[in-house]
């Protein structure tokens, strides 16, 4: 825990909980006697509290801090501003990446490309957890796009967008069921946090969106708390994770803190996931300091290596400007452009990113390939593919920076 936290009580109220009869779920699968005794009889779910007014405390050297990490995000996003077009993908990319892979949803950065060019359903097993990170990338992706509407309607757009290609039963749709985290399949009596009642799910992220519309609370402050709320209320039965930390950026980008770029806070939060879990178990405990002091270590860490990422992408882009001759202006240049943000490439991707004809994106490939800027393969599902091993390795080197550290148990 960041050693800003100031010591003393926090005046966030604690969870309770409410016993609630189980009636187990016989579709579970065949289990020991013994395992099904352990399952048996009432659960404690939680009860979630009202924050849509309650006062945030939040002081001293935590004040301070958000105060710094806020100056930090908005000289990020002004720096990456000046040369949006290529990085504001990439950096959406590394940000969905980062907070699959909090799930344990891990890819390859050409496996990550590759599956973008190939519809969710037809990627296979091979690129399942690939293409279920592209899922997420559009679920950001919706998650700014509808950042001017924090509503119920704008939180279920998200959901839908990111589980429709994977699970379409329960996309855009609020749970109608029982969750748990940990403890095992058979029901929720060992679980490591049970989650609100799923008759309190619409009442709860009501309250939840009366907060986020507040305007009297320092924007980290407000996406650490909100985001730490949706989590405990858990409202959809798969994708909690991931749409809450869409959630950080939509409203990040509702408050103006960020304008051009969707800076990598998972990638931030991934360093340290047993904290990460730790801040929300305090949170539900009734202290939300922890977690809003890990969003602020989260993004001075994002930061910096956002910040590396795009400085090695830039140096990587001066080395073709020596490499490539050709006259300013010609589609070489563009696609060698277009690769800084889509490494990994088709006739298809290039002609309707450049608007020209599938007819005339290969002359150019043919120079890119003589200088090894690209190289090709070719693929059953995608046909002729070219990829730049150079922005592939930059972004690998991002992740393997940003890796899980330790992984929550």
């Amino acid at each position: 825990m960041p050693s800003f936290i100031t010591a003393g009580p926090s005046k966030w109220p604690a969870l309770e909980f409410e016993e609630l009869a189980w009636v187990p779920n016989h579709e579970q699968g065949a289990a020991s006697r013994n395992e099904i005794r352990k399952h048996q009889g009432p659960y404690l779910a939680a009860i979630p509290i009202q924050i849509a007014g309650l006062e945030v405390p939040v002081s001293g050297e935590l004040s301070a801090a958000v105060d710094e990490a806020t100056v930090e995000i908005a000289r990020f996003d002004e720096q990456m501003s000046t040369d949006i077009a290529p990085f504001a993908a990439l950096l959406l990319r590394t940000e969905s990446a980062a907070s699959s892979q909090i799930e344990n949803l891990t890819a390859s950065a050409r496996a990550i490309a590759e599956a973008e060019l190939v519809e969710g359903s037809r990627a296979g097993n091979a690129l399942r957890n690939a293409s279920q990170i592209v899922a997420n990338t559009r679920a950001m992706t919706a998650a700014i796009d509808l950042s001017g509407e924090l509503s119920s309607r704008a939180i279920l757009a998200m959901h839908d967008t990111l589980m429709r290609p994977h699970n379409p039963q329960i996309a855009g749709r609020w749970r109608t069921e029982q969750v748990w985290i940990g403890g095992g399949r058979l029901g929720p009596h060992h679980a490591l946090f049970v989650p609100p009642h799923y008759s309190r799910v619409s009442e709860a992220m009501q309250d939840l969106i009366v907060f986020m519309d507040r305007d009297d609370i320092p924007v980290l402050v407000q996406a650490a708390i909100a985001h730490a709320q949706f989590e405990t209320i858990h409202p959809f039965a798969d994708g909690n994770g991931r749409t809450g930390r869409a959630l950080i950026h939509s409203l990040l980008r509702a408050k103006g803190l960020t304008r051009s770029v969707t800076f990598p806070v998972s990638a931030g939060l991934l360093t340290d996931v047993d904290s990460y879990f730790a801040a929300l178990t305090s949170y539900r405990s009734g202290d939300p300091r922890a977690i809003i002091a890990r969003l602020i270590d989260a993004s001075f860490t994002a930061v910096s290596n956002g910040r590396a990422l795009v400085h090695e992408l830039r140096t990587i882009r001066a080395s073709w400007d020596v490499r490539i001759q050709a006259r300013r202006g010609a589609n070489v240049w563009r696609i060698a452009d277009l690769l800084l943000a889509h490494p990994v490439v088709n006739a298809t991707t290039i002609a309707n990113a450049l608007n020209i004809s599938p007819s005339n994106v290969y002359k150019p490939l043919e120079a890119l390939l003589s200088t090894g800027i690209v190289i090709q393969s070719n693929d059953a599902r995608r046909g002729q593919v070219w990829r730049s091993t150079e922005v592939l390795a930059a972004l690998d080197a991002f992740a393997a920076r940003a890796g899980k550290r330790r992984s929550h148990s």
